[in-house]
């Protein structure tokens, strides 16, 4: 072989292995993108989740506060019904006691 033919094989042989340098470089530089891409993505999706389920559970005591004043309104109109029933009675109660305590 010419020394000429043994520098291009040399020359050849050195190009190969910068090249195969950069290529690993490159395959190490997107793997890092890619890692923190990801990392990025799941910090995001991670905070969408919290806003998401903080949402749902200010929802969720606003539809449990507006449930417990309807139970509230309707005791309290319950109870009032009642008051007013036994309100009623408690004259005819007292002319019944009256009327035991006079005839005995």
């Amino acid at each position: 072989m010419s020394l000429e033919a043994v520098k291009q094989v040399a020359e050849a042989e050195e190009q190969a292995r910068v090249e195969k340098l950069q290529a690993q470089q490159e395959a190490r530089r997107l793997i890092s993108d890619a890692e923190h891409d990801g990392q990025s993505l799941l910090s995001r999706a991670a905070a969408d989740a919290k806003a998401q389920n903080d949402a749902l559970f200010a929802q969720a005591e606003q539809a449990a506060a507006a449930e417990i004043a309807n139970v509230r309104a309707r005791a309290a109109d319950e109870a009032a019904k009642v008051r007013q029933k036994a309100e009623g009675r408690l004259e005819e109660a007292a002319s019944l006691i009256v009327r035991k305590v006079v005839d005995a």
